[in-house]
């Protein structure tokens, strides 16, 4: 996975070429990605498209400059950056920096503060997917949500995270907004591995 400290810059197609996701550490970086502009922002420069600045800013109801600001702020931490302008001299597109986007907690604080927002603002978002929906949608009873309570080792909680990754990789292929089978349509996906606070029992 690619880990993206305050201040290093990674190249696109490095990321892209590696299929590796970005890995958020720092506590600034993650609470960057909180605001809602910049979760549609994200949305969609992660899956695949290469967007204006004008064209994220009417994905996200804001106006071009105010989208300018939040890509600039999500470029400095490592999230997106520019793409190459187009031969005819429009606006300079905006792209992911690799093929998904990983919130790694940290020990402090802050961290936990920051991933605690990030992780609001993802399930959120993911219940507005869901009410947007509607019922007689033949794929809405494809909605689900599976919540369990598992025993596990420390090793084995960082398999079983290891594994829900390589599902989803497995199924993410080489599709993207900009290049998917016509039947395919967008399936949100989020999940959380979270030890519970308890002490272990013998």
């Amino acid at each position: 996975m690619l880990q993206i400290p305050a201040g290093q810059e990674l190249r696109y197609a490095d990321a892209v070429a590696s299929k590796e996701r970005v890995v958020l550490t720092d506590p600034r970086a993650i609470r960057a990605l909180a605001h809602p502009a910049r979760q549609v922002i994200i949305d969609e420069l992660y899956s695949g498209r290469v967007l204006t600045a004008t064209e994220c800013a009417e994905l996200a109801g804001l106006t071009p400059s105010a989208t300018s600001y939040h890509l600039r702020a999500l470029e400095r931490w490592g999230i997106v950056e520019r793409a190459e302008a187009s031969g005819d001299g429009r606006e300079r597109p905006w792209r992911a920096l690799g093929s998904g986007l990983q919130i790694a907690s940290q020990s402090t604080t802050a961290g936990r503060l920051a991933s605690q927002a990030m992780m609001r603002s993802n399930v959120d978002q993911v219940l507005e997917r869901f009410e947007e929906l509607p019922a007689d949608d033949d794929w809405y009873s494809l909605s689900v949500m599976n919540r369990s309570r598992l025993w596990l080792t420390r090793e084995e909680t960082a398999e079983l995270d290891r594994e829900l990754s390589a599902v989803i990789d497995r199924f993410r292929q080489d599709r993207t907004a900009a290049a998917h089978p016509e039947a395919t349509r967008s399936v949100y996906t989020l999940i959380a591995v979270v030890p519970a606070a308890e002490s272990p029992t013998p």
